[in-house]
């Protein structure tokens, strides 16, 4: 079953949903959602929160591989690319993010790149995109679907191509967030 967690009630009402409970750090007093990892569980889980509950916008934050990566730094979509479909004729590969909240996101953030991020449920699957990650276009595919705006944020944490997983950057990226968190939530619902 899908659980909110609901803290406190903020002048506007955010709902802040992110892959695991980790990736919340800093989050403060808004409600939120873990949706799981990959695009199935995060669709299935972010559809049915809107379901009971529609806020009037959503912030999906996580870590995310960069086919360039140095150190970890912020990435805001503009836009969340489906990059698991072999025919595109049938599906809307692209879900927009609202761009007020882009602008809002870029506020909080100074320095964060602008650009779209690619959704896959498989590491390096997502062949047209710099930024990867696995959730994106989940999340933002069901708040557009319900009516509701919504960005994805994300900190890089390792290159897509590293093989050895001992030099992703994990811990830095979710540090890196969790202290960034509380001003990103804060300009989103000043709104």
């Amino acid at each position: 079953m899908t659980q909110l967690s609901h803290a406190a009630t903020v002048a506007y009402v955010l709902l802040v949903v992110a892959a695991t409970p980790d990736e919340l750090a800093g989050a403060g007093p808004v409600a939120t959602l873990v949706c799981g990892v990959g695009p199935v569980d995060a669709a299935a889980r972010t559809a049915a929160a809107l379901a009971d509950t529609l806020p009037e916008a959503l912030l999906h934050v996580g870590i995310a591989g960069a086919r360039t990566f140095d150190e970890p730094e912020f990435v805001i979509g503009r836009e969340a690319v489906y990059c698991d479909a072999d025919d595109a004729r049938w599906i809307d590969l692209r879900a927009a993010a609202d761009p007020r909240l882009v602008e809002l996101a870029g506020r909080a953030l100074p320095g964060a790149r602008v650009e779209a991020i690619g959704t896959s449920a498989r590491v390096g699957g997502s062949s047209g995109c710099e930024v990867e990650a696995m959730e994106g276009y989940a999340v933002l595919r069901a708040a557009a679907l319900a009516g509701v705006p919504a960005v994805e944020v994300r900190v890089l944490a390792n290159a897509i191509g590293e093989p050895d997983r001992a030099r992703w950057r994990f811990a830095d990226a979710k540090r890196l967030l969790a202290a960034s968190l509380p001003g990103l939530v804060a300009e989103i619902a000043r709104g």
